[in-house]
Parts: C-alpha cells; structure tokens; sequence
C-alpha cells in the first residue's frame, strides 16, 4: 500500500493525502498549471516536499536515488538525449543492475516489451532517427524495464507524466494495454493524463486538481462528475451514454 499524507509544495501544491493499492490505476486530471507534474515529482522523490510518502513502512524520503530507482520508475515528460545510442543499447540502460547477468530474462522482458509496444524493427536504429511517437514509446519501454517484475521483484510503482501526448491514437492503444498489464503483475499506476474519456474507461480511480488544490479523489464515476468537471474546467461537461458506453462530452 501506498500512503501519502499531507503532501505539498509551496503554493503550486497544497496539503493533500491519498492512499494507493497494489494494482491499481490512478489518473491525476486537471487544467494546465494545476500541479499535476508538481504532485508526480514530489510523490516520485525528485522534487523537494512537505509531508510524506510511503510504500508499506518506507519514508522515500529516507531512500537514496538509487534506493527509489529500485522501487519505483517516473517517466517525465518527453526528452531526448544530446548523446546518440542504438535503441537496444538505450534500453539496457534501464536494466536494474541485480539483472545485469541474467541474459535469458532481460531477452524475455526486451521481447515482452517490444512486442507490446510494436518496436521490434526500432531496436538497432538511433535514437536520433527516431519521430515523436517512436521516441516516446522506446522511453516506455526502457523505464517499464526498470520495474518488471522478471528483473526487479522488489518494484512497486509505476509514475508517468501525460505519457500519451506524444502518440497517435494507434499508440495510444498500446500504451494502454501496457498499462493493464503492468497493473495485473501487481504494481501501481499513477500517471497525468488529459483525456478524461480515456480516465473513465481505463482508470481505477481518479484524483482531480486546480490550482494546486484536490478537488476529488476517489472512483472515477464519482470524481468525473459532470457537475464538477464542468466548474473546474470551467466548460460545460455533459455524459450521455453511447453504444451501451459513458462517454464525456465537452461545450
């Protein structure tokens, strides 16, 4: 279980608290400039905050880089490297260092991941060569690396930064699928997002934020509630229902 409490950053984050499970999936919705990014740095330890964060009876903040890298991995929005790599030669830099020998399962996992992802032809290209929505899902690929399960038992965390804002429909698919999947093997997902259909269909639960402040936190039926969507976008929001499926329709 993960426990935060009290969490803030000055005044781009104010005090909030929420607990997460094994497996489940958390979506942080909200305008531009609400926190989100704020709230996943901090929750991630590599921003300075107020409060705590705990996985089981571990205060990250008593836990080196290197410590949290080995329980959880946050992919930030999109960089790319001055330096130029082979695709292959970049994802074994994600390889947890206590799975640096074992050969047969690094292949499985690369295999594994390449296959959900579609980058099995992207392997031996360079990094450099490579368009937004390559880019972007290599950089899933290498930091799902860094948790999976066959090479780093002790992960608990998954934290992604609007990971879907590089991809086109088609990748979005997959990254969504990876998502599921990272979730059935036990650990939590907590990422940003802006599409809040896609929170309806594909979270466990959400939590909405503007201007630093939690508005809502809990399922997502009950945080997506047109009423409430309507007053912090500041739009109107409507659900109607569509092919036996709730859909989220904005003014």
């Amino acid at each position: 279980m993960m426990h935060i409490n009290s969490i803030h950053v000055g005044s781009r984050l104010l005090p909030l608290s929420f607990e997460a499970k094994p497996g489940e999936i958390i979506h942080v919705i909200g305008p531009n400039g609400s926190g989100k990014s704020t709230l996943l740095s901090a929750v991630s330890g590599l921003l300075e905050s107020q409060g705590s964060v705990r996985m089981g009876d571990m205060n990250i903040k008593q836990l080196s880089l290197s410590q949290l890298a080995d329980y959880r991995a946050f992919l930030t929005q999109s960089d790319r490297p001055v330096f130029n790599l082979e695709v292959a030669h970049y994802l074994a830099l994600s390889i947890p260092a206590p799975a640096k020998h074992n050969t047969k399962a690094i292949e499985e996992a690369i295999n594994e991941l390449a296959d959900c992802l579609q980058l099995h032809d992207k392997l031996h290209r360079s990094i450099h060569q490579l368009s937004g929505g390559e880019w972007q899902r290599v950089r899933l690929c290498a930091i799902c690396l860094q948790i999976w399960p066959t090479l780093n038992p002790v992960a608990k965390w998954l934290i992604l930064d609007e990971p879907a804002a590089p991809l086109d429909i088609g990748q979005e698919a997959l990254l969504y699928r990876l998502i599921d999947k990272v979730a059935a093997m036990g650990l939590t997902v907590l990422m940003s997002n802006h599409d809040l259909n896609r929170t309806l269909k594909h979270a466990d639960k959400a939590l909405l934020l503007d201007k630093g402040v939690l508005q809502g936190f809990g399922c997502v039926d009950e945080v997506l509630a047109p009423s409430l969507l309507s007053r912090v976008f500041n739009t109107q929001v409507e659900r109607v229902e569509l092919a036996d499926k709730s859909i989220l329709v904005f003014d």
